[in-house]
């Protein structure tokens, strides 16, 4: 077998294959001088990582049945050879930042100096509600980003969370989740931004410019319709055809890549259509490099390629697994080289696998790690700091900025805001919790929770504790009522009490995030039903029975179907959705329920009636809504985009151009009038619908939004420049095309907001009649009226350089 080396300027392809492989990204003089040096081992050891604290905390799927050979073994002799990453270093178990800090910086330089290369370490962390470590703080889940619509704040949180990072010497963040929720019953929807692909994208790469801005690369998770699994079950097959890949799935992707810049991608653990996407070269190099763009590299799920072998059963030992992943396109094994060491190296002296897949990978890691800075000699000249603030007021700021621009008002019949109520109730298992304002990727739920009486190392008022705070004049009595799950109900009684002695009861239940069953959500916390868990319900209707105003706070993971409390006589006075808003929900809950605060939160997912509904996204075609011809009605209990303010918004004067190429753009604008009595932010939401299509096309769609801020009795023009790019999709030939002809447009609240239409008295539009009468239960809502503009020239094939982001003016 040859291998063969190229010295010259040019891409890595034709290496020792008749058929050629992918090109690699152009490399340095320093990189392929460094590549053409490196024994077997040398390479296949920047292939994997190694695990510090392995036996820690269990944070990875099957994490105890992949325990790795090398565990046990000094750290001189595991990295005799070099190493490629350091796996969570400080996000396994609780380390003293600075102290662990020192420690890495003097292992960095160990690296240089003993090893016969001298190729330090990538050392990468989660990072999906902060950074993952002990005293970091901790930020609203990425569902909570969502229900923000507001990029420009991700990005500035994104950017303090990469700065924490690289004050501690590490590398890469695993985050940000690009999975775009289908089916809330999947554990892992509070990792996600929301349902709407658009929406996903934005502000998923918002959250990379911000983390990459800071030096810190960023991983794009779950590549790919991992999201999609049957049934919401985690790991569960994917049964998503080629075009719903196409048109859901992979738009968020792009937008990361070729608008955010991401520099590493990370693989879905399930398969796609029967194909284990850990093993398939067409969606890991074909679409991946070739369609998207990206020239970074891609990291194995934890275990993911051992996967390949033990749980999809495509591979008959360890060194098949990771031929097939190498070849797919997959350029690292995380958390360790269980694969890509011995068996991989056996594999290849066989003459089993062709050394150029190693080369490629080893050439993308090294640019990697040059990109990084990770290549200059004087890269860990300097000590680390001997003080690290990883809660800082910058840091607090952001959080509550961005957890008050989270909270979705659901209902309200003018109780909020509250009005200093002399004696308050505040009742539920959420109510005097911090771990309830946190996700399931922050530290204290994901490794303190392994750790019994370890403080989480900074501030995290609960409701209780902020209530208490911002009304000093009232008597807080609290009283928990019941457990998340447990089916005692001895506390509903004292929590009835309390509220009938109480002016206002405010009732907070909701999840405990956790892993693989510890908890109700959270990454292998997967549900049969959408109720609320336990005997939470009981408790709030034994509340409400009371007389007593009730505000029931839902702190969760997921969208439960509550329809019992937003309907009917026997709800609550105000409903506030709560995505795990961090660590200073309790605070900004505390902000909207007093009134310092206005509501402005948007609904990023359809709040479901029930649970046989599912899945459903608000974008559907024709088929995908209610009808005449079925009895099951999907439609939601509060749709996409969905959010009551304090303040009050009208939209009038829209104007649209008549026309615009299939090739480029049109503008929308509309002005936006605060006509209550008080500030507050509206999300002005632009949907569209294409008229006639090739196949069929949704009924409504999310083209863009903008976050506007008014004072009382003051108006502002916002104005959307769209590319008709919006209005694609994958056509019968499987190419992503913008068709000429008639489209609608127009602003609203959210998705299902009224808006009169050209076609109402149209008896082909007949079918949609059950829709009609779904959406007029009082869902509040504002709309313009529809426009309609024309799409004009030739079918456009999409291509990488079409614009893909709406841009916003407001003013």
């Amino acid at each position: 077998m040859t291998t063969t080396v190229h010295t010259s300027g040019a891409p890595l392809a034709d290496v020792g294959r008749a058929t050629a492989l992918p090109a690699s990204p152009l490399v340095s003089e320093r990189v392929r001088e460094l590549h053409a040096r490196m024994t077997l081992e040398e390479r296949l050891a920047q292939l994997v990582g190694y695990w510090l604290d392995q036996g820690g905390s269990v944070v990875a799927p099957m994490q105890g049945e992949m325990a790795s050979a090398a565990a046990g073994a000094s750290l001189a002799s595991i990295t005799e050879h070099g190493i490629g990453h350091y796996t969570r270093v400080y996000g396994t178990r609780p380390v003293e930042p600075a102290a662990r800090a020192a420690w890495l910086v003097a292992e960095q330089r160990r690296l240089q100096r003993e090893t016969r290369l001298g190729i330090p370490a990538i050392v990468h962390e989660e990072c999906l509600t902060g950074l993952a470590a002990w005293k970091a703080a901790t930020f609203p889940t990425p569902l909570a980003w969502g229900a923000a619509f507001d990029p420009a704040l991700v990005e500035e949180m994104g950017r303090a969370i990469g700065d924490s990072m690289r004050s501690l010497g590490i590398h890469q963040g695993l985050a940000p989740v690009l999975d775009v929720v289908r089916d809330p019953r999947w554990g892992r929807v509070d990792e996600c931004i929301g349902e709407d692909p658009y929406l996903v994208g934005t502000v998923g790469s918002a959250y990379v410019r911000g983390l990459q801005g800071a030096g810190v690369h960023a991983t794009l998770k779950h590549f790919v319709g991992y999201s999609a699994s049957n049934a919401g079950r985690n790991h569960a097959p994917v049964s998503a055809g080629p075009r719903e890949i196409a048109d859901t799935y992979l738009p968020p992707f792009e937008m990361a890549i070729r608008d955010g810049g991401a520099r590493s991608v990370m693989n879905s653990y399930t398969d796609v259509d029967g194909i284990p996407v850990a093993s398939d070269e067409r969606m890991l190099t074909d679409v991946l490099r070739g369609e998207l763009g990206f020239d970074g590299v891609v990291v194995s799920d934890y275990f993911s390629v051992a996967f390949l072998e033990v749980m999809h059963g495509i591979a008959a030992d360890r060194g098949e697994a990771a031929a097939q992943a190498l070849i797919a396109g997959i350029d690292v094994e995380l958390p360790t080289g269980d694969a890509f060491l011995g068996p991989l190296a056996a594999r290849i002296r066989a003459g089993e696998l062709d050394e150029a897949y190693v080369d490629r990978a080893v050439l993308r890691v090294l640019a990697q790690k040059e990109e990084l800075g990770l290549l200059e000699p004087d890269a860990f000249a300097d000590d680390a700091p001997a003080t690290i603030d990883l809660d800082s007021p910058r840091h607090r700021a952001i959080a509550r900025s961005l957890a008050a621009e989270s909270l979705v008002l659901l209902a309200n019949d003018g109780t909020l805001p509250l009005a200093a109520p002399a004696r308050v109730a505040v009742i539920g298992p959420n109510a005097d919790r911090s771990e309830a304002l946190q996700g399931c990727y922050s530290f204290a739920n994901h490794v303190l929770a392994h750790h019994p009486g370890v403080e989480p190392g900074f501030a995290i008022p609960t409701v209780r504790e902020a209530l208490a705070a911002a009304l000093p004049g009232s008597a807080i009595e609290a009283v928990q009522g019941v457990g998340i799950e447990d089916g005692d109900a001895h506390g509903i009684a004292d929590a009835a009490a309390a509220a009938a002695r109480a002016e206002v009861a405010v009732v907070v239940v909701g999840d405990d995030a956790g892993l693989f069953g510890r908890g109700t959500v959270g990454e292998g916390n997967d549900v049969a039903s959408l109720e609320l868990p336990g005997r939470q319900r009981e408790l709030v209707e034994a509340v409400v029975a009371t007389g007593t105003p009730v505000v029931l706070v839902l702190l969760t993971g997921r969208p439960y179907a509550v329809p019992w409390a937003l309907e009917g006589h026997a709800a609550p006075a105000a409903v506030l959705q709560a995505f795990f808003p961090g660590e200073a929900g309790g605070e900004a809950i505390a902000d909207v329920l007093t009134g310092a605060a206005s509501p402005s939160g948007r609904l990023p997912v359809s709040l479901p009636r029930t649970t046989g509904a599912q899945p459903y996204t608000y974008a559907h075609a024709r088929l995908g809504g209610p009808s005449d011809v079925t009895t099951a009605d999907p439609t939601p209990l509060r749709p996409f985009g969905f959010g009551l303010s304090y303040a009050s918004f009208s939209y009038t004067d829209l104007q649209v151009d008549a026309t615009a190429p299939t090739d480029g753009a049109f503008r929308a604008s509309v002005v936006v009038t605060n006509t209550g009595d008080r500030a507050g932010d509206d999300v002005v939401q632009l949907y569209g619908r294409d008229l006639v299509g090739s196949i069929p096309r949704p009924l409504v769609q999310l083209l863009g939004y903008a976050r506007v801020s008014l004072a009382p009795g003051t108006s502002a023009r916002v104005e959307l420049t769209v590319p008709a790019r919006r209005f694609s999709f994958t056509d019968r030939r499987m190419v992503r095309v913008v068709e000429p002809g008639e489209v609608e447009v127009w602003i609203a609240s959210h998705a299902a907001a009224s808006a009169p239409r050209s076609d109402e008295d149209d008896p082909s539009q007949g079918v949609i009649s059950n829709a009609r009468r779904s959406e007029a239960i009082a869902i509040p809502g504002t709309a313009t009226a529809r426009a309609r503009l024309t799409l004009t020239g030739p079918v456009h094939e999409v291509g990488p350089g079409d614009r893909r982001i709406v841009d916003v003016t407001i003013g």
